[in-house]
């Protein structure tokens, strides 16, 4: 108990402090998960408001393969990713495992599914509204998927919010792929459970606490922005 409370009185002065290898850690989370955050929702968001506005053949396929997808164990897309990427596999070459861009290609396969779904599910809905209106006009299939992301940016912005939480708390494939190197791809989830197998906790105790609070901001966020969309404000 005494070290609990040890730990905690220091991990809060780190925080007030600015502790430099706390801060280097939170810094270079958030630049790895934004990256893979921007890069996913590049790909998922026109990806669900296509689905949403288009009919094809293997749309139902699709969009049951994204639903799957959003349950598939971080873990696994780590080993994929590290079979890709190492000596003996087709991206070897290219030298990226154990490297930031390494865990932002993990996290991106991670999300994607999920943000997609959200946006798909959201723009759905928008859609049935838009239909008539966007048939009249003869718009483009392009023009429609940009009218839906448009007038959907608030639903949009609640699914990247969706991803960045799914994407910041990842340990196991960023712990695959990254290797947890210190000053190099030590994340806050990897440090944390490092920290923590070695008895640090006024660390560990700290980056948890900045983990927490992020959760906490990204749910808080996710709220605020249902309420407004509810109440019919931007």
């Amino acid at each position: 108990m005494s070290d609990l409370l040890s730990g905690m009185s220091q991990a809060f002065w780190m925080l007030l402090t600015l502790d430099a290898d706390l801060v280097e850690i939170t810094l270079r989370s958030l630049r790895v998960t934004l990256t893979a955050l921007v890069i996913a929702s590049a790909i998922a968001l026109p990806l669900g408001a296509l689905l949403a506005v288009r009919r094809f053949r293997a749309r139902r396929f699709t969009i049951a393969m994204l639903n799957a997808l959003m349950g598939l164990p971080p873990v696994v897309v780590g080993l994929v990713v590290y079979v890709f990427l190492s000596r003996s596999g087709p991206l070897g070459v290219m030298g990226l495992l154990f490297t930031p861009t390494a865990m932002v290609i993990a996290q991106v396969i991670i999300i994607v599914p999920l943000i997609a779904s959200i946006a798909h599910q959201a723009l759905r809905e928008l859609w049935s509204d838009y239909h008539d209106l966007l048939i009249s006009l003869n718009t483009t299939q392009f023009q429609r998927v940009q009218a839906l992301i448009w007038d959907g940016r608030r639903a949009l912005l609640t699914a990247a919010l969706a991803g960045f939480g799914r994407a910041i708390g990842e340990v196991g494939a960023i712990m695959v792929v990254g290797g947890n190197i210190d000053h190099h791809t030590r994340v806050l989830t990897t440090a944390i459970a490092l920290e923590t197998g070695k008895g640090d906790f006024a660390l560990a105790l700290g980056l948890g606490f900045v983990l927490i609070f992020m959760a906490i901001a990204v749910n808080f966020a996710i709220h605020v922005i249902g309420r407004t969309e509810r109440e019919g404000r931007w």
